[in-house]
């Protein structure tokens, strides 16, 4: 079943010069990240096509097992335990239907996004770097890396010069630092272009990381970036 999607697409018969899908952390939605991207300043690039897709309804083990938006299961606080393998990579698959859907509406990877934050930073970075083919960028928000012991065997050479773009709060009490930092050192290891911010911030955005990536994106959606 496809994900019910919220899509801000540029005025109708304006080709969108680029899009941007935002994936939402856990018990959000697709409107979550809605606010903050009306703050980007993209004017220089031309239209750009916003979708926010919504996670399926599953229940959540930490939340004892109550129902709610989630990409995959998390089975343990702060990365102990086991990852939902399967769930993790049933969204792979959803998101792979998304970006061919932008592709079937005229934008191709090289102008397309992946962004995300929380649960959506960690997909992004999943379905991202085995995409088949390469991306503009990846923006991964207060995340971590999942799976992360198969991505040398299991990442795509499309995507092997992709810019990352990574933001963490150095007070995020629910993703703690030392997870996004260690997933940073995992991409660089493998020689990953990654651009690194952290800020005075809990779990959450701040209006310098929004600058920052304001002035990431230009760069990676750049006309010379194509």
């Amino acid at each position: 079943m496809p994900l019910e999607t919220l899509d801000i697409d540029p005025d109708p018969g304006v080709p969108p010069a680029a899009t941007i899908i935002v994936l939402h952390g856990l018990g959000a939605d697709g409107h979550d990240f809605v606010p903050i991207c009306d703050e980007l300043d993209l004017s220089s690039i031309g239209p750009i096509r916003f979708v926010f897709p919504n996670a399926p309804v599953r229940p959540v083990t930490i939340n004892g097992g109550y129902p709610m938006r989630a990409w995959y299961d998390i089975l343990a606080m702060g990365g102990r335990g086991p990852e939902d393998e399967t769930g993790l990579r049933q969204s792979v698959v959803d998101i792979e239907a998304l970006l061919a859907r932008e592709q079937a509406r005229g934008v191709p990877a090289s102008r397309t996004v992946l962004m995300g934050f929380s649960q959506g930073c960690a997909m992004s970075l999943l379905a991202g770097l085995r995409h088949g083919h390469r991306l503009a960028g990846i923006v991964a928000l207060s995340g971590y890396l999942p799976l992360a012991d198969t991505l040398a065997a299991e990442r795509s050479t499309a995507n092997a010069d992709v810019p990352v773009f990574m933001a963490h709060g150095r007070h995020d009490d629910i993703v703690n630092i030392a997870r996004g930092q260690q997933a940073r050192e995992a991409l660089t290891g493998l020689g990953y272009k990654v651009e690194w911010h952290d800020y005075a911030m809990p779990h959450s955005v701040c209006p310098e990381e929004v600058a920052d990536l304001n002035d990431w994106l230009l760069k990676a959606l750049a006309p010379e970036a194509t």
